[in-house]
């Protein structure tokens, strides 16, 4: 690996980390720039999702006081994300590397189409617990959708953190700043389960994953503490841009391979 392949991957993963622990959508960052560089794609998921998960771990740390006395809960949602987590690596191990860069693209569209979305079901949730004033907890339902996009996590971490807030939003009564927190939790379990399986029997980029997790540790405290405060727009933004030319890139190459 060069000097600069070592600090684009670096500057990603800050950014990435930022995103992670703001809105969510990291990897619309990284894993684009990890195929760019000439990594396979599933080799750029799998060193993605263990240099992503210091910065889901520090992201989650800086949101430890919106989660005071919610940790109980929590620990719940997180086993159905241990869970579904497993799953979603048994996916991507199991199914044939064709089949999982033929989907891709797909996947990567999904994500970026629910980042587009996102200010609109938040607006709506809001709404929502305007008009209703009952007190919503955690159910059966809730639960089985966290362990389904716990599957998709552990298969493309992509938006799952965009997936999370959705649901909760819709399902929960917490403020958004909390379940934005219980989020970061989630993704972090997601991404350190997927990615210790993957470091035993996965195809990894060991130079990947050391300057990703450099820079998506700083990212996750950047993002706690200061990423609150940047406009979400322009963060959306840059995300929608990237994520629309990662689309662009491995749609060619599957075509053009």
């Amino acid at each position: 690996m060069t000097w600069w392949h070592a600090a684009i991957i670096v500057v990603a993963g800050i950014w990435a980390g930022t995103i992670n622990a703001v809105v969510g959508s990291g990897t619309l960052v990284t894993f684009p720039v990890l195929v760019a560089l000439g990594y396979p794609p599933v080799t750029a998921t799998t060193s993605n999702a263990i240099g992503l998960a210091p910065g889901t771990l520090s992201g989650a740390w800086g949101y430890r006081h919106e989660l005071a006395g919610y940790w109980p809960q929590v620990a719940k949602f997180a086993v159905a994300s241990f869970l579904g987590a497993i799953g979603g690596t048994i996916l991507l191990l199991s199914l044939p590397k064709d089949a999982f860069e033929a989907v891709v693209p797909v996947l990567v569209g999904l994500a970026v189409i629910l980042v587009i979305v996102q200010p609109k079901v938040s607006k709506w949730v809001a709404k929502r617990r305007e008009e209703n004033g009952a007190e919503h907890k955690a159910g059966p339902l809730l639960m089985f959708l966290i362990f389904l996009i716990g599957i998709y996590g552990g298969y493309f971490t992509a938006a799952q953190g965009v997936m999370l807030m959705a649901v909760m939003g819709m399902l929960l009564s917490e403020p958004l700043q909390k379940l934005n927190g219980v989020k970061n939790v989630l993704a972090a379990v997601v991404n350190v389960v997927a990615g210790v399986i993957y470091a035993f029997v996965a195809p990894i980029s060991w130079p990947v994953v050391l300057w990703l997790a450099v820079g998506s540790t700083a990212g996750g405290f950047l993002g706690a503490k200061i990423g609150r405060k940047l406009p979400p727009a322009v963060l959306r933004g840059v995300i929608v841009v990237i994520g629309v030319a990662a689309v662009i890139q491995l749609v060619v190459k599957q075509f053009s391979g």
